[in-house]
């Protein structure tokens, strides 16, 4: 008997520091049973740094001044889903807080606020929609099976730098 491969696949992950690397290998894993190509996975494989370090920063639910501290203290979840489309595969991760994702312009020695402009520039699309059962929102972006190509700034001498070599240099930034 054959078994299809499931059309989506769902992680749920505390919304801890370590979650990140654990998104990470899931989806790798995933995305080769589902035969994704390689590159793709790499792009998919930063996106969703970037996406489920952002829910990180946000997934705690606001509570009011009346609960403990203990039950304050509880990190709260994320869940990344990924499924096959027809030009990718899309990446969602859902948080708890209901303010959408809205990108920074930061000067050149900031150490963040890039992640949503790399996903813009690598992603087929991306955006957002609030959640249904509890305050909070879903951010989604669809990593397209063959890579952007090269980028470079007009008029800057010297080799191009592709999307996703630096994304793959500050992603292994993050990891040291």
């Amino acid at each position: 008997m054959n078994q299809v491969p499931p059309s989506i696949s769902e992680l749920t992950l505390a919304a801890t520091p370590n979650a990140v690397s654990w998104a990470r290998r899931h989806s790798v894993d995933v995305l080769q049973r589902w035969r994704f190509p390689d590159e793709a996975i790499e792009v998919a494989r930063l996106l969703i740094s970037e996406l489920t370090t952002n829910a990180i920063r946000h997934a705690r639910p606001t509570t009011p001044a009346n609960i403990d501290s203990a039950k304050s203290a509880d990190p709260g979840t994320i869940v990344l889903r990924l499924w096959p489309t027809e030009r990718g595969v899309v990446i969602s991760v859902t948080d708890r807080d209901p303010q959408p994702p809205t990108p920074r312009t930061s000067d050149n020695n900031a150490t963040g606020g890039r992640g949503l402009l790399l996903t813009e520039a690598m992603a087929n699309c991306w955006g957002y929609y609030p959640t249904q059962l509890h305050p909070g929102k879903i951010v989604w972006a669809e990593v397209p099976t063959h890579p952007k190509p090269a980028i470079s700034e007009s008029g800057v001498g010297g080799p191009e730098i592709t999307t996703l070599v630096m994304g793959q240099v500050l992603t292994a930034l993050r990891d040291l």
